[in-house]
């Protein structure tokens, strides 16, 4: 498996040193945080989505994934979600990404309503992901925690430009045990997101290893199945400013990955 890092564990930083973060410390690619206030986001323009290519084409790291946050359960028109994630799809295309991941957000409302919102949203802008040759990755997050729940929205688009991402932690925390989540999902797996915290009481991000989500399990559900895909550390101190700093973590980080999966290969 390759691994990655996302950089919503990270201050606001130039491209260059989060190029140089992951070269580093031996992460084969990076999951951008796509919004406004970050250095890659859908305001640029052309020559400076070009200088992000280059940058990291030069240190040989992938762009994993842009991570954006549109909703694509939540309640309200669909032309303004539709017309944000196709602007983040021209700009995974752009500058190299294979990957566009979008949220539920579908809120209290029951799955009878958030289901076909969300089924008509990716749907829509999936023909337009196939022609940029980027995928639309719907996380297991909020509103849709399990695999059982992505998949249910999935199975009814049926689009192989439509897919899911795996956050460990989520599906922890709605109960799902990993071989259900990886049987519900394993038709649609972009990538998976590891993270660690220490309960379902508190969830300021930790050093992987240090917490309670099984990683081990989730790793050696995923080794069995014969899946190599990427692993993603999504650590979420921009939520938690008490946690500690990402980047002295990241090394300690990717051995601690490397060694769950020799101990189950």
């Amino acid at each position: 498996m390759r691994l990655a890092f996302s950089t919503l564990g990270l201050p606001r930083l130039p491209v260059a040193e989060v190029v140089r973060l992951a070269r580093d410390n031996g992460y084969q690619g990076v999951e951008l945080r796509c919004h406004p206030e970050e250095p890659v986001h859908t305001g640029l323009g052309i020559g400076e989505r070009a200088d992000v290519v280059e940058e990291f084409a030069a240190a040989g790291v992938e762009i994993l994934a842009l991570a954006g946050y549109a909703g694509v359960a939540e309640a309200g028109d669909d032309e303004p979600v539709v017309a944000g994630i196709r602007e983040l799809l021209a700009l995974a295309r752009d500058v190299g990404a294979a990957h566009v991941r979008v949220f539920p957000r579908g809120g209290e409302q029951p799955a009878a309503e958030t289901d076909p919102t969300a089924v008509r949203r990716l749907a829509a802008v999936a023909p337009y992901a196939a022609d940029l040759g980027v995928r639309v990755l719907l996380e297991t997050h909020d509103s849709h925690r399990t695999g059982a729940d992505v998949a249910r929205v999935l199975d009814r688009v049926g689009h192989k430009s439509t897919g899911a991402l795996w956050d460990l932690m989520h599906t922890w925390l709605g109960g799902e045990e990993p071989r259900d989540t990886l049987a519900a999902l394993s038709p649609y797996l972009g990538y998976v997101q590891v993270k660690d915290v220490s309960s379902a009481e508190d969830l300021t991000p930790l050093a992987l290893g240090e917490g309670s989500v099984p990683l081990a399990e989730c790793l050696a559900v995923l080794t069995e199945a014969g899946w190599d895909g990427w692993l993603c550390w999504e650590y979420e101190k921009r939520w938690y400013p008490g946690a500690r700093e990402l980047p002295e973590l990241l090394a300690a980080g990717r051995e601690h990955l490397l060694r769950l999966l020799a101990d189950v290969a």
